[in-house]
């Protein structure tokens, strides 16, 4: 007997033998676990969003203190009767320009508001460009008479500020400051808690009825995502009583619906354990992750109780039939499970802390999954006892559900099955094609995690609607070599690119370090509008460029580095690319000896690479999923019709998938990726728990249509009954309160159903197929975990 045959029947033979020490060292771990469990905590980061080793972030990171930071933080005040310029406004906005740069983890540096000192005006008085304040340091928030009101008024229109520190219709002024992930002690900044300092300190403490105050910015977007991230669990529970609920109509007996549920929590519990021994927390945009697996869980509990009962309605002791579906269900059980292993662990591939994190903590918990469904489940079944009342109720049951699958059977007709494959190749096509226009990164404006109508997205349209400046930014680096402030090519370079790219579609504004040298070089000519011109002479270029490095943002003290920033209509996937491929179109049709193009900061920026990661990332991950099912399935059945039947139907599902996104304008994101790899695991599950049975009849003499029809009636119910319940639980997260929340409950409701139907309409119609087109010519081999 082979070391393959002799595996799964040591260890039925070892673990019933000791069930007992094993359930109570299994029930000791759970407590152990519980504690550590209980002390998980949500922990979300920015620089956990960022990919490491993307040039885009590497640029960010290398001129991270000359440029505007990505992790913004943007307040405004808004007068709800009439303008801003009032004694009273101004003061309210004086108050919130302190308690904002008295934030913890605020750059104060970089703070601005038209209360701090680098807010200014040029302008050209007798002695020549002169720079004073908007608001002289000799006002106070406590003496703002009319007349001076009139001249700061005065002072931000002359500026330029109209449009971006107050709104064009005057009754709205705005507080940015950046923050720092990490503070002065070395603390990491908590967003979750943060969120509840910017509630507290900022809205709380400044609304009223006679001014509103508006909060956006990657802290407030990830602390409200942190916020409705914890109504899933509302939701999750819902899905949990309807799959209990479920599960009990489907075998009758609480004992294995709560033995069902209980395994696959305890799964959680030491996923959750394991989480926080390893000092990683729980990220808002992977709080679905854990309920995720816990699906694949409830998947295969559900087949093992389907074999149980099947086992018993024939007459077994719950002792026998439990050694029976440890030992018939370990092979494909282990099978589906190690596929969707591999599937979690190829999100490593993409160099974004989060997704890694993502990635471990699914790994984590499918890998338990191994010792709880295949191990636990049928350990803890053994001491379950029931009258013959219940093997006759069960065989009623079977018999009535059984005429609900006779019309699948068909298809183990010639005929039904060829018009299944062909129909399965021409929706393929028709997939392959539709999913085409499908877009790697978000295709709503606003924080797409979020629904429309919530506050975050309320005050990113009313202050996008208010002011100039797009809320979403994309810095442009135009690279020199070190002490190039005297050279004036630097400036034209960077004057030249400002123009190529201020009319592409979807740029809002733009402001530059050339635009800053037309400026100052009006000013310095007494406002000679002709004069608005990059200057070419040496001195009085490295003269202008030295008053504004003062100025952060534009060019560095070398002048190693000038910036443009691209103010973005929104930060769609469509709009980044556009603005890229334009950046990239005039890098490559104007080279400049000593001058590089350096992409790219700012959110956007950002958000470009986290995106260009995703779909690069994308089809190596999926060429090595499907490697794995093919060895996989190689190595255990020993044919290529398995491989092929197994894996064409999941191919098709995915695609179908795809297209599902782009018709509901899904994102392929950081938030949708893992939803697409799980699918591709309860896919493998279902796929493998049919095939195992087809395997199990062929290989005892039948012939492939009876085959088919056999695992059809055995599988099929429990099957069927899965997906419609895990598709049922998912869908009511419509409702929640987070927008990606209810795009990924519609999207798994969708994968759910779609992978059933492949499961049990194409992959039986290939089995036939394949077996019409290659005949085998010896007996089908099976192992002898497949004895039963």
């Amino acid at each position: 007997m082979s070391r393959l045959k002799r595996l799964p029947a040591a260890l039925e033979q070892w673990l019933f033998s000791h069930r007992v020490v094993t359930v109570l060292a299994l029930l000791a771990l759970t407590l152990v676990m519980g504690v550590f469990a209980a002390k998980l905590r949500m922990d979300a980061g920015f620089e956990k969003q960022t990919p490491t080793t993307h040039e885009y972030t590497r640029t960010f990171k290398q001129y991270e203190r000359s440029l505007f930071g990505a992790n913004r933080l943007t307040v405004v005040v808004r007068a709800r009767h009439g303008a801003i310029w009032t004694a009273a406004g101004l003061k309210r906005l004086y108050d919130v320009t302190q308690a904002v740069v008295y934030l913890p983890y605020v750059d104060r540096l970089g703070a601005q508001s038209l209360w701090t000192p680098n807010s200014f005006v040029n302008e050209i008085t007798d002695e020549g460009f002169q720079a004073r304040p908007v608001i002289p340091g000799t006002v106070t928030a406590g003496d703002l008479t009319p007349e001076t009101i009139e001249r700061i008024r005065q002072s931000a229109s002359e500026g330029g500020y109209t449009g971006s520190l107050v709104s064009r219709d005057q009754t709205a002024a705005m507080i940015t400051a950046d923050l720092n992930e990490v503070d002065a002690s070395g603390k990491k900044l908590d967003y979750v808690a943060y969120n509840q300092i910017l509630e507290k300190q900022i809205r709380e403490r400044f609304a009223d009825k006679d001014f509103d105050i508006e909060i956006i910015g990657f802290a407030k977007q990830i602390g409200d995502i942190a916020d409705g991230a914890m109504s899933v669990l509302g939701f999750c529970a819902i899905s949990l009583l309807l799959t209990a609920l479920a599960v009990y109509w489907y075998c009758a007996s609480w004992r294995f619906t709560l033995l069902t549920i209980a395994c696959s929590l305890t799964s959680l519990v030491w996923q959750f354990g394991t989480l926080r021994l390893l000092g990683y927390g729980l990220d808002p945009l992977g709080i679905l992750v854990p309920f995720l697996v816990f699906a694949i869980g409830v998947s295969h509990g559900v087949q093992q109780i389907n074999f149980i009962i099947r086992e018993l309605a024939n007459g077994r002791t719950a002792l026998e039939v439990s050694r029976m579906s440890f030992t018939g269900l370990l092979t494909p059980g282990i099978l589906a499970l190690f596929t969707a292993l591999v599937s979690f662990v190829t999100l490593l591939l993409i160099p974004i802390p989060m997704i890694r994190e993502l990635a471990i903590t699914a790994s984590i918990g499918v890998g338990y999954k191994i010792i709880t469904n295949l191990v636990m489940l049928p350990l803890v079944a053994s001491w379950c006892s029931f009258p013959s009342s219940y093997a006759e109720k069960v065989l009623r049951n079977r018999a009535r559900r059984a005429r609900w699958l006779q019309p699948l059977t068909r298809l183990a007709n010639t005929r039904s099955a060829f018009a299944v494959v062909l129909l399965a190749a021409a929706l393929f096509a028709t997939a392959v094609y539709e999913s085409q226009g499908r877009v790697v990164g978000t295709l709503q404006a606003g924080a797409p995690e979020l629904r429309a109508d919530s506050r975050f997205n309320q005050d990113a349209v009313s202050i996008a609607n208010g002011f100039d400046i797009g809320l979403d930014w994309l810095s442009v680096v135009v690279a020199a070599p070190p002490n190039s402030c005297y050279n004036a090519a630097v400036g034209e370079y960077n004057d030249s690119l400002v123009y190529h790219l201020q009319n592409v579609r979807g740029v809002v504004s733009v402001a530059s370090y050339s635009s800053m040298l037309r400026s100052y070089n009006a000013g310095y000519n007494e406002g000679n509008p002709k004069m608005s011109v990059v200057p070419t002479d040496p001195v009085n270029y490295g003269a202008l460029t030295t008053e504004i490095a003062r100025i952060r943002g534009y060019v560095n003290g070398d002048c190693s580095m000038s910036a443009v920033h691209l103010y973005l209509s929104d930060h769609k996937a469509t709009t980044i690319n556009r603005v890229i491929h334009a950046v990239k179109a005039f890098a490559a049709s104007h080279p400049e000896p000593g001058i590089q193009i350096r992409l790219a900061a700012g959110n956007a920026g950002i958000l470009a690479a986290v995106n260009d990661e995703v779909e690069r990332s994308e089809l190596p991950m999926l060429l090595y999923v499907y490697a794995a099912i093919v060895i996989l399935v190689f190595v255990v059945y020993r044919d290529f019709r398995a491989v092929l039947a197994c894996c064409l139907p999941l191919t098709l599902g995915t695609y179908i998938g795809y297209w599902f996104m782009k018709e509901f304008e899904i994102g392929l994101t950081v938030a949708t990726l893992p939803v697409m790899v799980l699918a591709t695991g309860i896919g493998v599950d279902y796929a493998f728990y049919i095939y195992n049975r087809l395997s199990y009849h062929l290989g005892h003499g039948s012939s492939v249509q009876d085959a088919v029809k056999s695992s059809v009636m055995e599988v099929g119910v429990a099957t069927i009954f899965t997906a419609i319940t895990l598709a049922i639980g998912v869908a009511t997260w419509s409702f929640a309160s987070l927008k990606f929340q209810a795009d990924m409950g519609k999207l798994l409701a969708f994968m759910f159903i779609v992978n059933l139907i492949m499961a049990m309409t194409v992959l039986p119609a290939l089995v036939v197929v394949l077996e019409r087109v290659f005949p085998r010519r010896t007996p089908v081999r099976l192992p002898g975990a497949f004895s039963h």
